[in-house]
């Protein structure tokens, strides 16, 4: 179809609205207010060097090293999306508590989780890196009453999201979009200022030949993921058949993305490194709204245990094992967890 026929994520949203006739439009509002702050940090990140941006020697509540762009792509989040009165409050990687909406803006009925520029890290090497983020709706007291948002109100699971997605800043601009009825690409065309839906039904294919996991770990791992991953490696002489091709990104977004357009599994599990944490990604900003697009998409998102999007948190900044992808190797993992054979750690006491 030529460029100028596709039609927009603004066409794409109101058609969605239709299937609910009492819908406010708030809803779309926001999503629309969500994707031009990422078109605005897609400028940032695509002008790298030549923004002079300065230093920062600050710290985010992970104790992880806040880039400049880090801060600035939080910031173009609040900004854009504080004003227009579809929120109640919002929650983001790089502040330690809940961000209260002013009382000088109306307040609304949604809660936005994000993690304003996954893989930032990456950034000095020009990796691809993007925005993460989930949309719940607020408690009924939080609307009706208007007060201030309280780190509980979050702690919702994956179940409740209303929409999740992701921008991705790579050569070309992508927001990929999950409204609860499918997946949903839309690529930026940048002469027009306008995402265009280029993926209009993007599906994960059941089967894969490629899986991702830092092998740098392995010695950590648990029993299950040491014999899946054993079993790839062997490839067509192993107990698989099959070669497989492994890849490693260290940015979830781009991950993610590469699974959606191609399939594969992603393995970040809980290890030994660290006992007393459940994992690594955190589960209400990247780990929720990864599942609730991959699960969409006909894939499976899992900690290995059980359904991501089942996990009830119990803090904002909750870290969590998960394995996502393709739909039957996710399954197959999931077999290695349940099996007694395996030498499973001991479930840590909270969460």
């Amino acid at each position: 179809m030529p460029l100028c026929h596709l039609p927009t994520l603004t066409r794409y949203l109101i058609a969605e609205r239709r299937r609910f006739p009492d819908a406010s439009g708030d809803f779309n509002a926001l999503i629309l207010d969500v994707s031009i702050a990422c078109k605005a940090v897609a400028r940032q990140v695509a002008n790298g060097a030549l923004e002079d941006l300065g230093v920062t020697d600050s710290t985010n509540v992970h104790g992880e090293e806040q880039k400049p762009l880090d801060l600035v792509s939080n910031e173009m989040l609040i900004r854009q999306t504080e004003w227009s009165g579809q929120l109640a409050g919002l929650a983001s990687e790089e502040m330690d508590e809940p961000y209260q909406i002013p009382e000088t803006y109306q307040r609304g009925k949604y809660l936005l989780i994000t993690d304003p520029l996954d893989g930032s890290s990456n950034i000095d090497v020009n990796v691809s890196v993007g925005t993460i983020f989930s949309i719940l709706r607020a408690p009924d007291d939080v609307i009706e009453s208007g007060r201030d948002v309280v780190e509980s109100d979050f702690l919702q699971p994956g179940t409740q999201q209303v929409a999740a997605g992701y921008a991705i800043y790579g050569p070309s601009t992508m927001l990929v979009l999950t409204v609860g009825n499918g997946v949903v690409g839309c690529t930026l065309d940048r002469n027009l200022g306008e995402f265009k839906v280029t993926h209009p039904d993007i599906r994960v294919p059941d089967d894969t030949q490629e899986f991702a996991i830092n092998t740098s770990n392995s010695r950590f791992w648990e029993p299950p993921v040491q014999r899946y991953v054993d079993e790839c490696l062997a490839g067509r002489v192993g107990p698989r058949g099959k070669d497989f091709n492994m890849r490693w990104i260290a940015s979830l977004v781009a991950e993610c993305h590469r699974i959606l357009m191609r399939g594969g599994v992603f393995l970040y599990p809980r290890d030994t490194k660290n006992p007393a944490r459940s994992g690594r990604l955190r589960l209400l900003y990247e780990t929720n709204p990864v599942g609730l697009i991959i699960e969409q998409a006909g894939g499976r998102a899992s900690t290995g245990r059980q359904p991501i999007l089942d996990v009830q948190p119990s803090e904002l900044h909750q870290r969590i094992g998960f394995v996502f992808g393709s739909k039957n190797e996710v399954e197959r993992i999931e077999r290695y967890h349940a099996e007694p054979m395996s030498r499973d750690l001991p479930e840590p006491l909270f969460g």
